[in-house]
């Protein structure tokens, strides 16, 4: 049990404790106060900001979450300086957990520093149709780590952000209109400009084509067996392989009407001797 002067002791000693950090608990909680709400209301200012300027929702998840993690960590630096802690042992220990977080996760900082360029700079962004990689689909989502794409036959493909910033991106929706080329062959002794005619009209009865630039079909190369003439026309991104299609069926029914078929390569064989009974002449 402690005796009257001992706990007199203890009680002096906790009040001259008390006075002597008691000034700095006090302003320390109230530091603590005014950053919690100076942090927020930044955050608030940050968002309505990013609303105004039609900033990528994710890029200004990104920038409101990095903002806050900063001012927070300059607060609690703040804090325990005032009460009493040197900012060294803070910088030291933010200085190794950095280390140690950036070794860990290299990876993952190489996809986040391209999902930041992504963001940035907008080679595509979400619904637009590309091909990277080998993989065509349609972007669906793309975060800060990865991005994910949706083909057409309904599979959800996931790139890492650091790979699309790497690679070449084939963006086939980032235009208001698209070229669909369509490779055709034909005999030698089939009349261009009829083949033109007929070509050219079965095009423009598609009602989705755009009327400028109108459809053209040109000649586009001498082969061995056959010449390569080149079909075109124009369409909105959104509809370049149904037309593409679409356009090949009803090509090829016009040039069935008009009696020109599409030329199947032969080879012709002759034979020395024409007649198969008789032995072949012996050189002198």
């Amino acid at each position: 049990m402690f005796t009257e002067e001992t706990l007199t002791k203890i009680k002096d000693k906790l009040l001259d404790v008390l006075f002597e950090i008691g000034p700095d608990i006090l302003i320390s909680i109230v530091v603590l106060v005014l950053g919690a709400i100076f942090i927020r209301l930044i955050s608030r200012l940050l968002r309505k900001s990013f609303r105004k300027y039609n900033i990528e929702p994710s890029l200004a998840t990104f920038i409101q979450s990095l903002v806050r993690f900063m001012l927070y960590a300059i607060l609690i630096v703040s804090v325990g300086t005032t009460l009493g802690i040197k900012t060294s042992s803070f910088v030291a220990i933010i200085g190794a957990a950095g280390l140690a977080i950036g070794l860990a996760l290299q990876g993952s900082l190489a996809n986040f520093a391209g999902g930041v360029l992504i963001l940035i700079f907008k080679p595509f962004k979400v619904d637009d149709l590309i091909f990277v990689n080998g993989k065509l689909g349609i972007v669906s989502d793309i975060d800060i780590l990865y991005t994910r794409l949706t083909t057409f036959d309904n599979r959800i493909i996931t790139i890492p952000n650091g790979t699309m910033a790497n690679s070449d991106i084939d963006n086939r929706t980032m235009q208001d209109k698209r070229r669909v080329d369509i490779n055709l062959k034909f005999s030698y002794d089939e009349d261009m400009t009829q083949i033109r005619k007929i070509v050219v009209d079965a095009m423009k009865k598609h009602p989705r084509i755009l009327k400028d630039p109108e459809p053209d079909v040109w000649l586009d190369d001498f082969r061995e067996y056959d010449m390569k003439v080149a079909a075109r026309c124009w369409v909105a991104p959104e509809e370049w392989w149904p037309v593409y299609w679409e356009q090949l069926e009803a090509i090829k029914e016009a040039l069935d009407e008009a009696g020109i078929k599409i030329p199947i390569p032969k080879n012709e064989v002759s034979f020395a001797n024409q007649n198969t009974n008789e032995a072949p002449s012996k050189p002198l």
